[in-house]
């Protein structure tokens, strides 16, 4: 059975429904961001998806990742959300990249189709950078997920672009990299004004980056946000008409 996109179909128009399904976008991150935008994407009748993400589910992911049940603890990710979206949309073309993103091996995957979009949604922020510059530099539209750790007010995070975020910490390093390399910082991305909490926690295992709180209303809105950033070029919401009237007789 086709996914049934009807109900969209309604808002956008037939012409929308097929730019969305000639369209490829690749996700970066299937975390308490990437697997809610990735899902948003999918239902919304994408052609296809490319998922990267080297990590395997958790029980600490159980709070704010879609694919993190008990039935999936210890399964990678790429897997658990694969099975997810194929049972949400049959038709789906996906791709299917169960490692970690490097500089050596981004630039093959960004050439391995003219990608309609791409998602940040890396906590590696020498990964994040380097998929950044790649982007600008190929000129792949990109929209890049920041600030969403330690957050509680969903109402807070918004769509703006890279050189005009404030509150977030993550934002403002990534922002003071990239001019250094000499990339344009208008890049597009979810971030929030809320100053993050100061949380005291500790590496759970040695080696380990120390953990930070998360909240799934914030982490999801987020998503919803980066998913929706990369389908606005593709919906006519401009043109639609509306109910109701501006002017004044």
């Amino acid at each position: 059975m086709a996914l049934d996109t009807s109900r969209l179909e309604l808002l956008a128009g037939p012409e929308a429904m097929e730019r969305l399904r000639k369209s490829a976008f690749l996700v970066c991150g299937l975390g308490g961001v990437g697997s809610w935008a990735a899902e948003a994407l999918c239902r919304c009748g994408v052609g296809t998806l490319g998922l990267v993400d080297f990590d395997r589910i958790h029980a600490s992911n159980l709070n704010r990742q879609l694919p993190a049940l008990h039935s999936t603890l210890g399964e990678r990710k790429c897997q658990a959300m694969a099975r997810r979206l194929l049972d949400i949309h049959p038709q789906l073309t996906l791709e299917l990249h169960p490692w970690k993103l490097t500089p050596e091996n981004l630039p093959p995957l960004l050439e391995s189709r003219p990608w309609t979009g791409v998602l940040d949604a890396i906590d590696d922020r020498n990964a994040k950078i380097a998929l950044l510059e790649e982007c600008v530099r190929r000129g792949i539209p990109v929209v890049s997920s920041l600030g969403a750790a330690n957050c509680t007010h969903p109402g807070e995070m918004t769509l703006t672009t890279l050189d005009k975020t404030s509150g977030s910490p993550l934002a403002r390093l990534v922002r003071k990299a990239l001019r250094k390399r000499g990339v344009s910082t208008k890049i597009p991305c979810v971030s929030t004004r809320e100053l993050p909490i100061l949380c005291q926690s500790t590496p759970e295992k040695p080696g380990e980056r120390r953990p930070m709180g998360s909240l799934v209303t914030v982490t999801a809105t987020a998503g919803f946000l980066c998913a929706d950033a990369l389908l606005q070029p593709l919906l006519p919401w401009d043109t639609r008409p509306r109910r109701g009237c501006c002017s004044q007789e």
